[in-house]
């Protein structure tokens, strides 16, 4: 069997499913990744062209972030190993009870509601940060890093109330309450940390 179509139900599972991409090319299902709706494609482990684990090494490189549940009747211990290291949810071998599948998805669903979430405020995050200066990200940069005002303002060749002007404007901007704040933003976003030039 190919994995579901959208819109396909069975009846042990109608209250659970949600609509499923055909995920048969990581093209398609990049397109359709920009809906709002989760997507939980089933992968077969066996599929025409390509295999299910083939698959979801394509969704990966893609960057397709979608919890995946396998459905084999061919299983063995190390295909399990090799989609569970991968980031799928569950690793279903025939036969099954219907409840292990029902678990699967709520398990998939809300991991997908986590994920998209933090991908939700890491956005707001990277706007509010894109909305500084030049000058204040190099401040913010510095400050993060440890580096008080003073140091900072000797190395950028300013006057230490002007760095306490950006450094204010850039909390400010970043809706940081404090600095414990601003150093958690900034490591959510995962930036390069400061490196002075003696460094």
């Amino acid at each position: 069997m190919t994995i579901p179509q959208c819109g396909e139900q069975s009846s042990a599972l109608s209250d659970a499913w949600v609509c499923k991409s055909n995920c048969s090319s990581p093209r398609r299902s990049s397109s359709e990744h920009a809906s709002e709706r989760a997507q939980l494609p089933r992968p077969r482990y066996q599929l025409p062209g390509i295999s299910g684990l083939n698959l979801q090494c394509q969704l990966a490189r893609a960057n397709i972030q979608i919890p995946i549940i396998f459905i084999t009747a061919h299983g063995d211990i190390p295909m399990t190993v090799r989609a569970m290291k991968a980031g799928a949810v569950e690793f279903l071998t025939k036969p099954f009870r219907d409840q292990d599948l029902l678990d699967a998805i709520q398990l998939a669903l809300q991991r997908d509601r986590v994920r998209r979430q933090q991908e939700s405020e890491i956005a707001v995050l990277r706007e509010r940060f894109e909305s500084l200066t030049p000058r204040e990200r190099e401040v913010v940069a510095m400050v993060v890093s440890g580096m008080l005002n003073k140091q900072i303002a000797a190395q950028i060749g300013t006057s230490e109330n002007t760095v306490k002007v950006h450094r204010s404007r850039a909390m400010e901007k970043m809706q940081a309450n404090s600095l414990a704040d601003l150093v958690k933003m900034m490591e959510r976003l995962q930036l390069p940390a400061y490196k002075s030039a003696s460094d």
